[in-house]
């Protein structure tokens, strides 16, 4: 049995994440959008299309941090999409690759 394709429009969340801070995508892999300078991440919710989670880099300056997500926030209102804060993520070298590590809120 095939099981069915999650649907996920990377490119309003593209358009989000622009608005709100002038950077572009550089890269999403399954459920993760990655902006470029990658102070945060985007992730899909697969329970709700109309609802997105957002983690910071676990180094990101906490006003810095709430002035980001507050204007995500505001450009997800303007298409009515919740945002959510999920928590913090760490990226570590291994090798030649990058491994991602999601932390709680501090």
């Amino acid at each position: 049995m095939r099981s069915k394709m999650k649907y996920r429009d990377i490119e309003v969340v593209r358009q989000i994440i622009s608005d709100a801070t002038g950077l572009d995508m550089s890269y999403y892999y399954e459920d993760l959008v990655f902006p470029e300078e990658t102070v945060f991440i985007i992730q899909f919710d697969d329970n709700n299309n109309d609802n997105l989670f957002c983690h910071f880099q676990k180094d990101f300056e906490p006003q810095a941090r709430k002035n980001v997500y507050e204007a995500l926030k505001e450009e997800c209102d303007k298409i009515k999409i919740s945002l959510e804060v999920k928590g913090l993520f760490e990226l570590k070298e291994n090798g030649e690759n990058l491994d991602i590590a999601f932390l709680p809120l501090e």
